[in-house]
Formats: structure tokens, sequence, C-alpha cells
């Protein structure tokens, strides 16, 4: 086991320029080894990074994520994609996280340039299956996408 590791601005400021330099334009930044039973981890995203709607049904995937620098807009969804609420978590605001239970749709994006959250949920990593994708909103990277992030951000004014 390593020594403790801080999470402070330094670090923020390196996971979220790396966010910056990726193509998907967020970057992981892991504190747990894959095979941990607890994954913990900070992702930095930038504003025009798309996150499709999804969840996580597996009983154990509860995931817990609160904003450590900036500011992200968090989307849930239906089943059935309706809009169902939306929340602002921001450094300093009414409400810096969120406590996801299994199955919840979700989306999150950047508000804010440079934003980072700490996350925490269960391992292993396992990729989303087919039905924990919202099949009403377009994939990363396919036609749609760039207009959809658009609508997503526009429940978020300014």
């Amino acid at each position: 086991m390593s020594g403790p590791r801080f999470l402070d601005d330094a670090l923020f400021d390196e996971v979220a320029a790396k966010a910056a330099a990726n193509p998907r334009r967020r970057q992981n930044h892991n504190f747990h080894d894959l095979a941990e039973p607890c994954h913990r981890l900070l992702n930095a995203l930038q504003p025009d990074s798309y996150i499709p709607p999804h969840c996580h049904r597996h009983p154990d995937k509860a995931e817990s994520l609160l904003v450590v620098k900036g500011a992200l807009g968090l989307l849930i969804f239906s089943e059935t994609g309706e809009l169902l609420a939306t929340r602002e978590l921001r450094v300093g605001g009414e409400c810096i996280g969120v406590d996801l239970p299994p199955g919840t749709f979700h989306a999150i994006l950047a508000l804010e340039p440079d934003s980072v959250m700490f996350e925490a949920k269960a391992g292993p990593f396992l990729p989303l299956a087919e039905d924990e994708r919202g099949q009403w909103a377009p994939r990363e990277g396919e036609p749609g996408a760039v207009e959809y992030l658009a609508w997503m951000r526009s429940q978020f004014p300014a």
C-alpha cells in the first residue's frame, strides 16, 4: 500500500489539464486498483464532454459523486427518457453532490471548464450493458450527440 494521496488543487489542476488535452474532454484519476471492492476516483470534465444518459442496474452499483472543483449539471431521467429532475452541483453551492441508487438513469455535464468530481462506487468495473444505456439518447460520437449535449446544457440556464 502506498502512502497518503492528497486531493488538492495541484492534483485537480493536473487531472483537469489532462481532460482538456483528451479528445473525449474528460479524464479519470483512479485511487484504487481494479481488483479493489471500492472504486474511488476523480473525474475531470470539460464543458464539451458528452456523457450519455445511463444507469448502473446491479444492486451494489450505487454511486456517490461530490464536486471538488467547478460545477456540474446532473440530469435524472425515467426509463423512457423523460427528464425528471435537474440539479446543479457546485463547490460552495447549496448542493455539492449526489448519491445515486442503482438503476437511476442520469447524465452529468460540466457547467464550467476544468470541473472535477470525486466518485465512489463498488468495483469491479463493468462495462454498461445495453439496458443500462439511455436508448432515447445518442451514444458518444454518434450523429445528434452534439445537439443532445446542447439540449442537456439548456436545462441549466446561466
